[in-house]
């Protein structure tokens, strides 16, 4: 001991290999250990893949997003002054009208609610219209044709060269519609397009007073033109017509924003499941030194410094860390080849399935900074570890111990998530705000797991048998995995658990407005000289008139004197100026519907000749414009001023399937003014909703309806696509969270293994002990699945309550599935694991773990 020198340097020669030689009779347990990162790491890698490889492809492929080299479009006709600059405009030009109309398949007797699009011109410049047959695409501009989308054809077993009506025309089918440029998947679902010749639009007789049309015009300019000084002429021109502009550079940044926003929203998810791995992690590594105590004292007696038993143990798991991360990326570059099959509805483009580099060095690295960094923290108390503890073998001592270095790694622990987060968000703020939700949803998690096991240990009667009491008490005894267990399996339960609940109740409330005799078929589009034919034979098809609702279409000039070009140069005023270039719908009647909520003022049903109108505004609509009760607007109807103040301010359930307005004036004041009118009814069955509409557009074909029916479905399938790429994202979670449980339960495998023994040399039969390890792990799952359930519940409420404004019902059949599921594999991993222990004698055991 005299010859000992502990100001010698580091050998990290000797270091290294006697990481190598301790590691030896742990590497299964190690890899098992550091497996929790794998799949984070795989999400990581996948998503960073798919996010370079998306801007590749959206660089390749922007031309065909927008199909032109520029676009210009609004809701109404282009006044003088930007129809003379487009007709000034040089190149090639294309143009398109656009709106929503019942179309007719007279040969299977088919209806549907569809976005029909007139095109005149070349367009699209760039891409093609994706039809069967090929030629389709180009052939149907030359006579009486139209282009059908294939999921609409598919629903109405409708074939080429049938006939097809839209308004008072007929159209022969060209071919089915594929794909146009800038179209997805969902577009698709939602409103199925039909394409047709411009000149034959009149024929249909659409286009009527009330008539809701999209105005698009595509331009391909000569080569060589200038898009950025282009852009500048036609911002100024377009902003005071109140029109749109589109270029391919503003696509190409559009659409790269909103991949961004996706990839990052999906690194955050991938980030959580890493961060579960990373607890696991913490938690195994921690046992894991618990374990080499008597082998880091030993070391100490023979004269290693504590630095260097700290490195020989760090070595250890920076080589795990290492390994596992490049398992991680190499599942993540799997992986990433199927994103674009799991996102290809919400995509534009196609997506390439290139390996990036980039990703996998970055996952990598990732992986081993992190397995580090959260493995540090029971590391640390290797310093901490004397030669006396060959003898005092404690190591709550140890850990207990006032480590100022403990505080620096929760620190770095804090940072680097703040610092990662703001690489995916870009925003400081936002950062701050998602580390925050992460430590307090751990808390909660902690908090709940303590609060069980406090609960467990006052549970615990003397009068029970042993059996049960030995169960329960493992489940707050020393080493136990409560609050891991809790914390993994816990947060990935409520993950689906929450997807569940959310989509249920999604569904039930569109559902629920089906119901009854409530409104569930709306036409609109009716003209006031079809009023009352269409209510007659609403009656005649034996179906009830719920209610006629007059809309009326008018624009906002003024909001308490303040015009659109004040509000868009003193942003004090908080007026968006968005609002003077919208297009209202509102209606007159003398009394709310039950969807409406006086909050503010009060609701006055009748005008007086001679005085401002009293109108009633929707609450968000009142908070976007700035406006109170008892503020001052003037409205535009087809040039006629209407002044009016604001007499009351309403809140509006918008979930509920009824005709609801922003804006309702009273009855006596817009009586005269040129409008329309929508009509609701109830139809009880499919049967009936098909024969209603079949009457209604041979009869009415400008009528438009929408069935609640339809839209019932068409929202389940949507939640049923956005649901399966939650449940893709947050599987990672889930296998996180079993990768742990099985860590975790297999670590309690070599905690146990002495007390397994020590009850079988007493004279405890393989029955009782393998049923105190049922016990155990069914109170352990149980407990997990049962905090995951309850942060599910709450997160549902809490969504149900402030995003969605919907009543709260929970559906407790998928709850109730995923609970006994969790609490079954636990079980189940729990006794397969034990196994071994029960069928060997326990003198081979202890020889085996010796």
């Amino acid at each position: 001991m005299e010859n000992l020198n502990y100001n010698r340097g580091i050998n990290f020669g000797w270091l290294f290999k006697m990481a190598w030689r301790d590691s030896r009779r742990n590497r299964a347990r190690l890899l098992l250990f550091i497996s929790s990162i794998i799949f984070g790491i795989a999400a990581l890698v996948a998503i960073y893949s798919f996010k370079y490889n998306i801007q590749n492809d959206v660089d390749e492929q922007a031309a065909t997003l927008i199909g032109a080299d520029l676009t210009v479009n609004g809701n109404k006709q282009p006044d003088k002054t930007l129809q003379k600059f487009l007709d000034s405009l040089s190149g090639d030009r294309s143009e398109e009208r656009a709106f929503v109309s019942m179309v007719y398949f007279p040969r299977t007797n088919g209806t549907r609610l569809t976005q029909v699009k007139a095109l005149q011109g070349n367009f699209p410049y760039y891409g093609s219209l994706e039809t069967m047959p090929v030629s389709a695409g180009k052939s149907f501009k030359t006579g009486q044709y139209a282009l059908v989308d294939k999921t609409l054809m598919l629903q109405f077993n409708v074939k080429v060269n049938d006939t097809v009506r839209i308004g008072n025309a007929a159209f022969v089918i060209a071919g089915a519609l594929d794909k146009a440029p800038g179209q997805t998947g969902i577009s698709s679902g939602v409103a199925p397009v039909v394409y047709i010749p411009m000149q034959y639009m009149q024929q249909t007789g659409l286009m009527q007073k009330g008539s809701r049309i999209n105005y698009s015009y595509y331009f391909k300019v000569p080569a060589g033109t200038n898009m950025d000084k282009l852009s500048k002429r036609i911002e100024a021109v377009t902003e005071k017509a109140d029109f749109n502009y589109d270029t391919i550079a503003t696509r190409k940044e559009n659409t790269g924003r909103s991949f961004g926003d996706l990839s990052r929203f999906l690194s955050l998810v991938g980030f959580i499941a890493l961060l579960l791995g990373c607890v696991g992690v913490a938690s195994a590594i921690n046992i894991y030194i618990r374990e080499k105590i008597a082998s880091i004292a030993i070391m100490r007696c023979m004269g290693v410094k504590s630095s260097e038993a700290f490195l020989i143990y760090l070595i250890q798991i920076l080589g795990i860390g290492l390994i596992g991360s490049i398992a991680g990326a190499l599942l993540g570059s799997a992986i990433q080849r199927l994103l674009p099959m799991v996102l290809k509805d919400f995509l534009p483009v196609e997506i390439s399935t290139n390996i990036s580099w980039l990703a996998v060095g970055e996952g990598i690295g990732l992986g081993v900074v992190i397995s580090i960094l959260f493995a540090l923290l029971p590391l640390i108390n290797i310093r901490n570890i004397s030669p006396l503890n060959t003898l005092r073998m404690s190591f709550d001592e140890v850990i207990t111990r006032r480590d100022p270095l403990r505080w620096l790694v929760y620190l770095l622990v804090l940072l680097f998530v703040v610092a990662f987060s703001y690489l995916q968000l870009n925003d400081w703020m936002g950062a701050v705000v998602f580390t925050i939700s992460i430590v307090i949803a751990f808390l909660i998690l902690n908090a709940i797991a303590w609060l069980l096991i406090r609960f467990t240990r006052l549970l615990v009667m003397n009068s029970w048998s042993y059996i049960w009491r030995q169960g329960f008490a493992n489940l707050y005894r020393p080493n136990n995995q409560t609050i891991i267990l809790t914390v993994s399996i816990g947060l990935s339960t409520a993950f689906i658990c929450t997807l569940f609940l959310i989509q249920q109740l999604l569904i039930s409330q569109v559902s629920l407005s089906s119901s009854g005799n409530q409104s569930n078929m709306i036409l609109f589009d009716i003209q006031t000289s079809q009023k009352e034919a269409i209510a007659e034979l609403t009656k005649k098809e034996g179906l009830p008139v719920l209610s006629q609702v007059p809309i009326i279409t008018m624009r906002l000039d003024k909001v308490n004197g303040h015009t659109v070009a004040e509000a868009k140069k003193d942003s004090n005023l908080h007026i968006s100026p968005r609002a003077f270039s919208y297009e209202y719908r509102v209606t007159y009647r003398d009394s709310l519907t039950s969807s409406e909520q006086v909050t503010s003022g009060e609701f006055i049903g009748k005008a007086e000749r001679g005085k401002d109108i009293p109108v009633s505004a929707e609450e968000r609509f009142a908070k976007r414009i700035n406006v109170k009760v008892g503020d001052k607007l003037v409205f535009n109807v087809q040039g006629v001023q209407m002044p009016a103040y604001v007499s009351s301010i309403r809140k509006v359930n918008w979930n509920k399937i009824s005709t609801n307005f922003q804006v309702v004036f009273p009855a006596g004041a817009l009586e005269d003014a040129p409008q329309f009118n929508v009509l609701l009814t109830h139809v009880p069955s499919e049967k009936v909703s098909a024969k209603y509409q079949q009457a209604v557009v041979q009869r009415f074909p400008n009528i438009s309806m929408i069935d609640l029916g339809l839209v019932l479905t068409v929202l389940d399938e949507l939640l049923d696509k956005i649901g399966y790429v939650i449940k893709f994202m947050s599987g990672f979670s889930i296998i996180t969270g079993i990768i742990v449980l099985i860590s975790s339960v297999r670590i309690s495998k070599y905690q146990r293994i002495q007390e397994s023994v020590l009850l079988r040399t007493l004279g405890a039969s393989r029955r009782q002990i393998f049923s105190i390890t049922a016990l155990e792990y069914l109170f352990l799952g149980a407990l997990s699945a049962l905090t995951g359930v309850i942060i599910a519940i709450a997160s549902s409420w809490l969504l149900a309550r402030y995003s969605f404004d919907m009543p709260y019902k929970v559906n407790f059949m998928p709850v109730a599935i995923i609970f006994s599921a969790i609490t079954l594999l636990t079980v189940i991993i729990g006794l397969l694991n034990s196994r071994g222990i029960l069928n060997k004698p326990p003198l081979e055991i202890l020889r085996a773990n010796a």
